[in-house]
């Protein structure tokens, strides 16, 4: 998709579509109020007729308006002018991206100079409009006999807000480009199934990002090369399947090589049957969305090269696949870690945290300014926050303030969960050094609480994205978050 600023006079505008937002109880925006003049009142007509009442996200489109080159006039309501804050306008940007993909369309343009959020600037805006659109253009149709006809949409442009340079403007929709792109290659990776989407998949990808953005460097541990080191919880997960569990190591190097890196570890759990532990047969399909905190990561990882970031990043991807084969991991068993520590698998389903331990303590020879691992890992997140939030918690309150304001600034929305120490009693066991559950309260908090035994020399974050991470019923598929929210932070990052 091509992006572009349009100073043109909106009526001038030569597209197939013309997207015009317009706020509820009649309040037009100055280039509202041009094309309501140019086209002989066409807007201020419909609105009196009631057919067309400007509430937020409500479209309704005028083919052929008088007074304007535009084929197409789509309006799109924005809700009260008063209220209309960042959340509205991605509404509303949401609304008009899924009903211009629907035409047979090639060129559109939003009329957008002054229709500001009270909340954001003009930057941000115009990076959302070229993510909306991207994540719009998104459908999946690899495993379908039948494909979907490619979009027709090929050009956007917008009317750049006064006053802000056009470098500045042009800029952002790249930026925004690139992280739509992003938010869709970790929906596409998550909603692949499981006999596509396993850990040596994974692992190809990775090495793909490598031979494609010179600034990526990709490094894969095999079972052997694990077991060699010591990663007993990791192998512990991939026991019982016929695939090999993976490690994968993604660097992207900065103009500054010896800067300290920023970390990113995802779950890569490419199926999770809850091995011994099985799982009910209920909704098991939806254990192929167990890595998406993986895919969050790969796409991350790439968007970063895409920009060209100045910054050091490491993703790194814990992959393995829980099935009770004859080999599997049994409740009762007791592995030593990587960092030395052992631990009691009292259930074979809390596999996340097994897989995820040795990647963090891996992570420490990389010297990390902070490390943030995204996992889909707790039942108790989606009971507590259903799909809406991003649940966090923090060993470090700087850098949780920091994610927090980040998942506000991208609409990618996290909160935060405490990380106390009564909790950690919760995880004793008679056995080993730490039991990988901790009982049936408060599983959110006392899976954070284990990852935190193993984090506790780093400024560490953990993002449960169990909730967030898809949806399911009639609109099932991966939903590419917190990919947002990752980039938001990293792109608010210093070499």
């Amino acid at each position: 998709m091509n992006y572009t600023i349009n100073s043109n006079s909106v009526e001038n505008v030569n597209c197939d579509c013309l997207i015009l937002p317009v706020f509820s109880k009649g309040i037009l925006s100055g280039e509202a109020r041009e094309l309501d003049t140019s086209s002989r009142k066409a807007i201020s007509q419909l609105i009196k007729s009631g057919d067309f009442s400007g509430k937020l996200g409500q479209t309704s489109m005028l083919y052929n308006p008088a007074g304007m080159t535009a084929q197409r006039l789509l309006l799109v309501g924005a809700g009260e002018r008063k209220k209309f804050n960042g959340r509205s306008a991605a509404k509303l940007l949401n609304s008009a991206a899924v009903a211009v993909t629907k035409l047979q369309v090639a060129d559109v343009h939003i009329a957008l100079a002054d229709v500001l959020p009270t909340d954001r600037n003009a930057a941000w805006l115009t990076a959302y409009v070229a993510q909306s659109m991207e994540q719009a253009m998104y459908c999946y149709d690899t495993t379908k006999s039948k494909k979907n006809k490619p979009p027709t949409l090929s050009n956007i442009s917008l009317s750049g807000p006064d006053r802000t340079p056009r470098k500045r403007l042009e800029e952002e929709l790249g930026k925004g480009r690139a992280i739509g792109k992003a938010i869709n290659r970790a929906r596409q990776l998550g909603n692949l199934p499981g006999n596509i989407c396993t850990p040596d998949f994974l692992a190809s990808e990775a090495q793909t990002l490598a031979t494609q953005h010179n600034s990526l460097r990709t490094k894969v541990l095999s079972e052997k090369q694990m077991a060699r080191m010591g990663m007993g919880s990791l192998l512990s997960v991939s026991a019982g399947s016929a695939e090999e569990a993976k490690l994968i190591i993604i660097e992207h190097k900065g103009p500054k090589a010896k800067s300290q890196p920023y970390v990113l570890v995802g779950k890569g759990i490419t199926f999770d049957t809850g091995g011994i532990s099985l799982k009910s047969g209920a909704a098991m399909d939806e254990m192929k969305f167990d890595m998406c905190g993986a895919a969050s990561v790969l796409a991350v990882m790439e968007c970063v090269a895409e920009l060209a970031l100045p910054i050091n990043v490491i993703g790194m991807v814990a992959a393995a696949e829980n099935m009770p084969g004859g080999r599997a991991t049994k409740p009762g068993d007791v592995v030593t870690s990587l960092s030395g520590k052992t631990i009691e698998i009292l259930n074979t389903d809390a596999e996340g945290r097994l897989v995820l331990c040795d990647a963090l303590t891996y992570a420490e020879r990389f010297k990390p300014r902070t490390i943030i691992d995204i996992a889909t890992l707790t039942g108790a997140a989606v009971a507590t926050f259903g799909s809406h939030a991003n649940v966090l918690l923090s060993n470090n309150d700087q850098l949780a303030r920091t994610l927090l304001n980040c998942g506000e600034e991208s609409l990618d929305r996290a909160w935060q969960l405490p990380l106390w120490d009564e909790y950690q009693s919760l995880l004793n066991s008679n056995f080993a050094d730490i039991a990988n559950i901790g009982g049936p309260r408060a599983g959110t908090i006392t899976a954070a609480c284990f990852l935190s035994r193993f984090t506790e020399k780093q400024k560490w974050a953990h993002l449960d994205i169990a909730g967030s991470a898809w949806h399911s019923g009639l609109k099932k598929g991966a939903t590419g978050r917190p990919v947002g929210l990752l980039m938001q932070y990293l792109l608010s990052r210093r070499a």
